[in-house]
């Protein structure tokens, strides 16, 4: 196995491109039945096969594509999904118009809908037989690595452990030490993947150097100046090479742009869920015969408070400005629903419209939350820079129990890289958040304990 971890990219690269050449098959050959002239050499065959691979190749970009060894099996199938659906529907939509001619049909007109669901449903059993496979080619191939995990306190291992003990597979913890411990440099030699967090700057920045120095893979946790780093360029003054991080904000281009993007797509928005908006609206009338919407006071750009609109998912009499806890009685049984898929959230179509907030940007927080947070990290003021989102990576990535530090470092992260395409991105991965309902939604809790030890005093234990 160790001659075949060489080529694991290779392998996982033919693996990838057998997914590919099958997800584009099963479609041409069952909508080749109908339409022969897709099986033929021709323009229009040739103009529609590229556009399902231009447009594959964008949703998977999107998406994340096929990144077995990387990601757990269900997230790449959810993923993979979504990108195909995209595609198949783009590519479904441009056959359509090709078929509207004198040959076929006078007028546009949507047909074949049978076949495009029986080619998404070929292509979903292929996704999920190629994920599984994949995974246990490349784990077969690749054994989990060895790695520490050097940290300042148990509150911060226990912070971060249960994050990496969801990878088992990828990654097997050793050692959890203390920065502090003279055997740190020990325990980095006889692993192959370093996780460092919460240190401080001046001893991550040796423990990252030493990583380096031996060729260990490292992960750490962002601080400030990593978030200052994101938004620079390397840069050569004569002949010094130096970093440069400017300040920078949005274009009048960029600020027009993301506007317009957000009146087109939020009234689209609301014209197409109106619908699930009523549906919505009875069933938290049906319940307890009380208001359908509630308002709250939330912070946005440079910290101007407005009201934000949701459908109310808590009784009325107890909607008090607290976070939400586990087991919390004070939400209402369609108010669960509501939460566990995010479609409370969707009211805030409105206040995009009058320009409070915009499709995507840093989660309008409590004002209650956001005088908390900044007591003890004034940075979280940072966020306010720009105008709160519907959707963003905090809400996309994080949960309702992420730390605030954690929420900061997600917004920041967007601030700093903001680009038309990083919304366009944002907007169909928050679909996502739909296939991980039940965690991304998990309210403040508490979990696991893990203590400090080395793989040497772990030993001892165990023979004890």
């Amino acid at each position: 196995m160790n001659n075949l971890k060489k080529f694991t990219s290779s392998i996982v690269m033919l693996i990838k491109l057998a997914l590919f050449i099958s997800l584009f098959a099963i479609f041409f050959l069952i909508f080749g039945i109908d339409n022969a002239w897709l099986l033929h050499a021709s323009r229009t065959a040739v103009i529609t096969m590229s556009s399902f691979i231009v447009i594959g190749i964008a949703s998977m970009s999107i998406y994340g594509g096929y990144r077995i060894g990387l990601y757990k099996s269900k997230p790449i199938i959810s993923s993979m999904s979504l990108s195909v659906f995209f595609t198949d529907i783009i590519t479904y939509l441009q056959l359509c118009v090709m078929n509207t001619n004198t040959a076929n049909n006078q007028t546009f007109r949507l047909e074949n809908l049978d076949s495009l669901f029986i080619v998404f449903v070929l292509q979903l059993i292929v996704i999920v037989g190629f994920t599984y496979f994949g995974n246990y080619i490349y784990f077969v191939i690749n054994s989990p690595e060895k790695c520490c995990i050097i940290t300042t306190s148990k509150t911060a291992l226990n912070n971060v452990v249960p994050k990496i003990k969801r990878y088992r597979k990828q990654y097997n913890i050793t050692d959890m030490i203390l920065f502090t411990s003279p055997d740190v440099f020990d325990v980095i030699d006889r692993c192959d993947t370093v996780f460092v967090y919460d240190v401080p700057i001046s001893s991550r920045t040796m423990i990252v150097e030493y990583c380096y120095a031996k060729n260990k893979n490292i992960y750490y946790n962002f601080e400030m100046c990593d978030i200052v780093a994101l938004r620079g360029r390397t840069a050569v003054l004569d002949d010094k090479p130096l970093y440069a991080s400017q300040v920078k904000g949005l274009t009048f281009e960029q600020k027009f742009t993301k506007r317009a993007f957000d009146i087109i797509f939020s009234l689209l928005g609301l014209i197409v869920l109106s619908p699930l908006f009523l549906i919505c609206a009875l069933c938290i009338k049906a319940e307890d015969k009380g208001k359908v919407f509630f308002k709250q006071k939330r912070a946005t750009e440079n910290g101007r408070l407005f009201d934000v609109y949701k459908f109310r998912t808590m009784k009325e009499k107890d909607s008090v400005n607290r976070s939400v806890t586990s087991d919390d009685d004070r939400i209402t049984k369609v108010g669960n629903i509501l939460r566990k898929f995010r479609i409370d959230e969707l009211p805030q179509l409105i206040n995009i419209i009058k320009g409070d907030m915009s499709i995507v940007g840093p989660r309008p927080e409590m004002v209650e939350n956001v005088d908390a947070y900044e007591d003890t990290l004034p940075e979280f003021n940072y966020r306010l820079r720009v105008k709160a989102g519907l959707t963003g990576y905090a809400q996309i990535a994080g949960k309702y129990n992420t730390s605030p530090k954690d929420k900061l470092v997600l917004d920041l992260m967007y601030i700093e890289k903001y680009s038309l395409w990083l919304d366009v991105k944002l907007v169909f991965q928050t679909l996502t958040v739909f296939f991980k309902a039940a965690d991304s939604t998990q309210a403040f809790g508490e979990g696991e304990s893990f203590e400090f030890f080395t793989q040497s005093t772990k030993s001892n234990d165990d023979d004890k």
